[in-house]
Formats: structure tokens, C-alpha cells, sequence
């Protein structure tokens, strides 16, 4: 008995000494693959939406704590001023073309992942206007099983 009491204490000094914690084990690093498809799949459905005017779907994807920062517009905050302006001056009028080949998908570890490419808007309201790509970022995080998107940088 005492060289069972003498091992236990001697096995809760090591584990004190070496720093031993007790941690939930790590989620696995998402394949890039299929990260990649998931963000892609994300992002088509993103484009659809937009482009048909599907203000439910686009409310589901972007997240209440949204942060938009555009290079020309600043700064928006609110998810329900964005589902305003989409609808105001977007549906019907412009769509989005992601420019093929252009997507990066890159795991965040803990929060999901970071999308980047190119797109181009095309507004029907103005057929004589010049359309061009320009870069964005989008910010995406796994939310109880669901891609929301969290931030958002573009830049024309």
C-alpha cells in the first residue's frame, strides 16, 4: 500500500513538473481539397443568390456580426443595412462573374477559412459600362455546421 501511495504521488509531481494539461483532443486540419470545394460550393451559392435576387439565401449566409471594408463605400457593420442596400441597388440590376481560375481557399485553424480571387459586376441599368476584375477577400467561419461569412474586403 505504501509503494502504491509513494508511485501516485511521485506520477502527480511529473505531470505537474512537465506541464501536463487535460485538453480536448484537436480537430483533425481540414483536408485543402475538400476545404476548397466546400468554400467554392459557399461561394457559388453566394453567387447565385446575388445574382437571382434570393435575399433569403444571401441573409443566411452572411453573418450578424458582419464587417463589409470597401475600398470606395468604407466601412458597414450592419448585416441589415447591407440586406437593404443588396436589395436596393443590386437585385436586378447587377450580377457577379467570379473570374475562373482565380479562387484561393486557405484553412483558419479554430474559425474556418479565408477565400480570395477576382470578380466583376456587371450592371444591366448601365450596358455601355465597362466591366473589370477586382480582388476580394471573404472571411469565412463553421458555425454549428453552417459557412457563414464573417468579413469582407473588396476593392476596385
Amino acid at each position: 500500500m505504501k509503494d502504491l501511495s509513494i508511485l501516485l504521488s511521485l506520477t502527480l509531481i511529473v505531470f505537474a513538473f512537465t506541464g501536463f494539461r487535460m485538453r480536448p483532443a484537436a480537430a483533425p486540419h481540414p483536408d485543402p481539397k475538400a476545404l476548397y470545394d466546400s468554400i467554392a460550393m459557399m461561394d457559388a451559392m453566394w453567387e447565385d443568390a446575388y445574382n437571382n435576387c434570393k435575399l433569403d439565401v444571401m441573409e443566411d449566409i452572411i453573418s450578424d456580426d458582419l464587417e463589409f471594408y470597401h475600398d470606395q463605400g468604407g466601412l458597414l457593420t450592419s448585416k441589415k443595412k447591407l440586406n437593404e442596400a443588396l436589395k436596393a441597388n443590386i437585385c436586378g440590376k447587377v450580377t457577379r462573374e467570379l473570374k475562373k481560375g482565380s479562387l484561393e481557399v486557405y484553412a483558419i485553424k479554430g474559425y474556418g477559412a479565408v477565400e480570395m480571387g477576382l470578380h466583376a459586376f456587371h450592371n444591366s441599368k448601365e450596358p455601355t459600362s465597362q466591366s473589370h476584375y477586382s480582388k476580394f477577400v471573404h472571411l469565412w467561419k463553421r458555425d454549428n455546421g453552417k459557412w457563414k461569412i464573417t468579413r469582407v474586403i473588396s476593392l476596385h
